[in-house]
């Protein structure tokens, strides 16, 4: 029997794809918790327009992560640290303080693991950090470290 995966399945499929499974198992596990549909005409038809109205959402989310890109990327976050003797500082800058600034004083919300310079930031000056704001899309945000 064909059917199209709802969600993924362990050793049969990802979401969306069309499969052809035993009888006993579509009807009695995959359809039964809801894991599946009958691969018909409607089946087929709903699986078409979700996977438009998908890649209409990933364009979108797309569009919006290349606009805060450019946000992004116009900033210069400082940071004032204590400085020893011969320029050594006491404690660095990890990426989490990054993110409380962005949002903090910027409203850009930007999860800490999506950094790609996992610092911390332990040297006085102007450091480029690399964030992933969405798959593809890397903005270079500006950090700037001064003597307190």
């Amino acid at each position: 029997m064909k059917v199209i995966l709802l969600n993924d399945v362990k050793n049969v499929g990802k979401k969306g794809e069309v499969k052809e499974v035993a009888d006993g198992y579509a009807r009695n596990f995959l359809i039964k918790n809801g894991l599946a549909v009958i691969a018909n005409e409607k089946g087929l038809s709903d699986l078409k327009k979700q996977k438009e109205e998908d890649q209409k959402a990933y364009d979108a989310a797309k569009k919006e992560a290349e606009e805060l890109k450019k946000a992004v990327e116009q900033l210069t976050l400082e940071f004032a640290v204590k400085v020893g003797k011969e320029g050594r500082t006491f404690g660095s800058v990890s990426t989490k303080e990054i993110t409380e600034e962005l949002q903090k004083k910027h409203n850009i919300t930007v999860d800490k693991k999506k950094f790609i310079d996992n610092g911390p930031f332990r040297e006085v000056g102007m450091h480029k950090v690399k964030v992933e704001l969405f798959k593809g899309v890397i903005a270079q945000l500006n950090v700037k470290l001064k003597e307190k």
